[in-house]
């Protein structure tokens, strides 16, 4: 047998501002299944984890709550924790970005990259809050519209008419905080100089270690040259001041990966078996793995490998991406009680259930993953409980009735455990590879084999004809020990299930040199329902306790930019002579596509026809993957005058509806449509 693996794992750290939902705990349940794996092969894999714990939205959250921060981060640490564990995501160790570890080693590694040469200082001018006494984000401003006079809006970009600008071409500018007129003020930032690992990033990024869509996204970003980073942040700010810099502190993103190492070292001082250094020097034969959503991959594949090049320390060995999940088809909503916070879910139905459907719907890509709650009970109901399940409570009854319990040493079905014997090395790939859907499908056609030779061999009829007891106390033996061959190939999957059915077949904890073995002349214990069946009613529950009236029937929902809504009066009554002076067209989208250093707008380039458009419209928040917009026809309002815009002219406008962040949603007309047909 190949020596075992030595491997470190981690996912990305949830922000210790709020409750973990079903969308989180997909990258949790991925990675906890590929780490139980690992263990279940016998190789030493540690998974670590850690609330990111730093930023100015703690500080003033916090602040809000009359609490120290350090008392909002344990309150939140505390529900995070209680809902991975019952989520069953066993990590080696959940630490805190705040954490003694973390400030020594985001120290070291700033000090390295400064000494190196690859820090830089300039003065910045930002807007500053006199009364609150610091500077502000963009949105922490709010003011009025430069472009159409919308009150309200925020530092960067208008939710009203979607103009982006400055956060200095707002006119009457307030502080979102206090409500004070901010000034302008110098203040020196440090900045990493990502540029100086372009090369290194170039060759890393087609290294293998990432997935070929993320390589090729990032090679986009590569090819348009890199900007330096700027990595502080001025006083009051919840973090880590800066050696030898009073009043300048790192930003969250700065400390918020080193997190990883803060919280692998943590655990190494109760561990004195794990050698810190041997996971994270450069030349280290370990292996690290970083498993993280779509939306992050440029912290995670170009600033931190930089950063660790920079500080002499080892590399990934890969970034796993994945997509977001959506619910029913479409974003997790509040109002529609699709946004599932995890203690909502686990009220109401068994977490193994999300696991399994998770673990069905995962690939390799970085795909979106639907959660569609009727395939969801169906998918559960067929194939845990109709087919793995079903197989166990088919075969004990009669093994217990018949011979007190005792499995005959007989295999009825030689070439059937031969064949599941045979399948698991493409089974164990596909685990290795991150394709969970390629081995549920695999483990579901073993199981449906077994169901199908038992349903062929019927032992109900054999067991009432006179002088058939023998072959089927061997019948029953051979399926359970079939079913015992598909829990450990499920166990990173189903855990519970895993250890109930242990208990049943009184083994050991199972691994995965345990498929080579059948159990013969083996007492078993008594059986017990190990799985039941999801009644629909428990979704419509679930789904009721998750929903939120966002908006009542006097007022129009507005988005405040940070996920929640204002009521606002409906705006005043134009003519129907006004109304008919728009002149609305229908529009191919042909293509749809990010705008760097824009955080909420999407380019789009449409054909009406006779004619090529392109289009800024601040939808990216609902959008997150614009290629999925290419090829949809939508409404297009055609006679609006251009707008120069801060990346380029606007020719138009495209129609959505929706209260707003990620319930936005282009409105498309009927098929059979034309582009450039009017709508009248």
């Amino acid at each position: 047998m190949s020596e075992a693996r030595q491997i470190l794992v981690t996912s990305a750290l949830p922000y210790a501002n709020g409750s973990i939902h079903l969308g989180h705990m997909l990258e949790y349940i991925q990675t906890d299944m590929w780490v139980r794996f690992q263990k279940l092969r016998g190789n030493q894999c540690i998974y670590v984890c850690a609330d990111d714990a730093h930023g100015s939205a703690i500080m003033l959250r916090a602040e809000k709550e009359g609490i120290t921060p350090e008392q909002l981060i344990a309150n939140v640490q505390a529900e995070h924790s209680a809902d991975f564990a019952d989520f069953l995501v066993n990590f080696d160790n959940f630490h805190s970005t705040h954490s003694d570890e973390n400030r020594e080693l985001s120290e070291m590694i700033y000090t390295r990259l400064r000494d190196a040469g690859h820090i830089a200082t300039r003065s910045v001018t930002q807007y500053f809050d006199p009364e609150k006494g610091m500077f502000l984000a963009d949105r922490f401003i709010k003011g009025t519209c430069p472009k159409c006079a919308a009150e309200d809006q925020y530092g960067d970009n208008c939710e009203k008419c979607g103009a982006t600008y400055e956060p200095t071409e707002l006119k009457n500018p307030r502080s979102a905080i206090s409500g004070a007129t901010p000034v302008l003020r110098d203040s020196k930032h440090f900045f990493f100089k990502l540029p100086d690992f372009e090369a290194m990033l170039k060759e890393w990024t087609r290294s293998g270690s990432l997935q070929d869509s993320v390589a090729n996204k990032i090679a986009e970003w590569l090819d348009g040259g890199l900007h330096e980073w700027d990595i502080s942040r001025d006083a009051p700010y919840f973090g880590f001041e800066i050696p030898d810099e009073p009043g300048k502190y790192f930003y969250v993103w700065l400390d918020a990966p080193i997190g990883y190492m803060a919280s692998f070292k943590n655990l190494c001082a109760r561990r004195p078996e794990l050698d810190f250094d041997a996971f994270w020097k450069k030349d280290s034969t370990t292996e690290l793995y970083h498993f993280i959503g779509k939306d992050i991959i440029n912290f995670h594949t170009l600033f931190w490998p930089a950063m660790l090049e920079g500080a002499g320390l080892r590399k990934p060995t890969a970034v796993a991406v994945h997509g977001y999940l959506t619910v029913n088809g479409q974003k997790m909503s509040k109002s529609r009680g699709t946004f599932i916070k995890a203690r909502t879910y686990l009220e109401h139905l068994n977490p193994e259930y999300l696991r399994y459907y998770y673990a069905a719907k995962l690939g390799r890509g970085v795909d979106d993953l639907d959660l569609n709650l009727e395939d969801f009970v169906q998918k559960v109901n067929s194939d845990l409980v109709g087919k793995v399940v079903n197989i166990a409570s088919r075969c004990a009854g009669f093994i217990h009735k018949g011979n007190g319990g005792l499995m005959v040493d007989r295999n009825a079905a030689p070439e059937l455990t031969d064949a599941f014997q045979t399948a698991a090395p493409s089974i164990a790939e596909a685990y290795e590879n991150r394709d969970f859907a390629r081995a549920m499908r695999e483990i579901m056609a073993l199981a449906d084999r077994a169901n199908a030779w038992i349903a062929d061999k019927a032992p109900w009829a054999l067991n009432k004809q006179e002088g058939m007891q023998d072959e089927v106390q061997a019948i029953c033996a051979t399926g359970i020990n079939l079913f015992r061959q598909l829990v450990i190939l499920l166990k990173p999957v189903l855990p519970n299930l895993a250890a109930d059915a242990e208990r049943f077949l009184n083994v050991e904890p199972l691994v995965w040199t345990d498929l080579q073995t059948l159990l013969t002349n083996h007492q078993l214990n008594a059986f017990t329902p190990l799985l039941t069946r999801i009644e629909p009613a428990k979704i419509e529950a679930m789904i009721e306790s998750s929903k939120e009236d966002l908006a009542s029937t006097e007022t129009v929902a507005q988005p405040t930019g940070n996920g929640e809504l204002t009521k606002e009066p409906i705006a005043a009554e134009i003519t129907f002579d006004a109304f008919a002076a728009v002149d609305l067209r229908i529009a191919l989208i042909e293509k749809c596509e990010f705008v760097e250093g824009a955080d909420k707008l999407l380019r789009l380039t449409l054909d009406i026809g006779d004619a090529k458009r392109n289009v800024f419209s601040g939808i990216k928040s609902a959008y997150p993957d614009p290629s999925k917009l290419e090829g949809r026809l939508t409404l297009y309002v055609a006679n609006l005058a251009a707008r120069k815009m801060k990346f380029g002219v606007s020719e138009g406008m495209v129609l959505a509806a929706g209260p707003g962040g990620e319930e936005i949603y282009l409105l498309s007309p009927d098929s059979g449509a034309k582009p450039g047909q009017r709508v009248k």
